[in-house]
């Protein structure tokens, strides 16, 4: 951290400097202006978090470390927050993402079969990414479309009332592209 003082009324308040951004990739600058916008206060490591994941894909070290520098908290608080919240992702996401609600409309009416059908058939268990890194396979808690259930996203597209049959179909869609 840098800090520069000044002199007012023969008090000094130290002013901070936020750290270069990593790289002159544009996205580093929405990210800084979140941050910025925020007053680079500690309050807004989950927005700033939320940022970097939307527009890198995923929380790699180098992100987090600057943003915990930035933003004046310790790394073992960044990644406590990244590591806790289901959202965050630390490994790039695949080309596409199937997403099955767990919640527990989507339940009852058979996730957990979906679930499982898609573990087999991609070789991989839910939170991971296939090898050649053509699909992700996630679940997420609820997406609020109960009254379609069972619920899939289909990158990012809900599809409701989902069948297993469909769900195969779309994962080898994506597994021969």
């Amino acid at each position: 951290m840098l800090c520069a003082m000044f002199s007012l009324e023969e008090e000094f308040v130290p002013v901070f400097t936020p750290p270069p951004l990593p790289s002159d990739d544009k996205r580093w600058k929405i990210v800084n202006g979140t941050m910025r916008k925020n007053g680079f206060a500690r309050h807004a490591l989950i927005e700033t978090l939320h940022t970097v994941q939307s527009s890198f894909g995923y929380l790699d070290d180098e992100a987090i470390r600057f943003v915990a520098l930035s933003l004046r908290v310790p790394l073992s608080q960044a990644y406590g927050v990244v590591t806790f919240y289901h959202y965050f992702s630390l490994k790039p996401p695949g080309k596409h993402t199937m997403t099955i609600c767990t919640g527990t409309a989507c339940y009852i009416k058979g996730t957990d079969k979906l679930v499982a059908a898609a573990e087999q058939r991609l070789g991989i268990p839910q939170g991971q990414t296939t090898k050649d890194g053509k699909i992700s396979l996630m679940t997420a808690r609820c997406v609020g479309a109960c009254g379609r259930a069972p619920v899939v996203l289909e990158d990012g597209e809900l599809r409701g009332q989902m069948v297993e049959g469909e769900m195969l179909e779309q994962l080898e869609r994506w597994a021969v592209e």
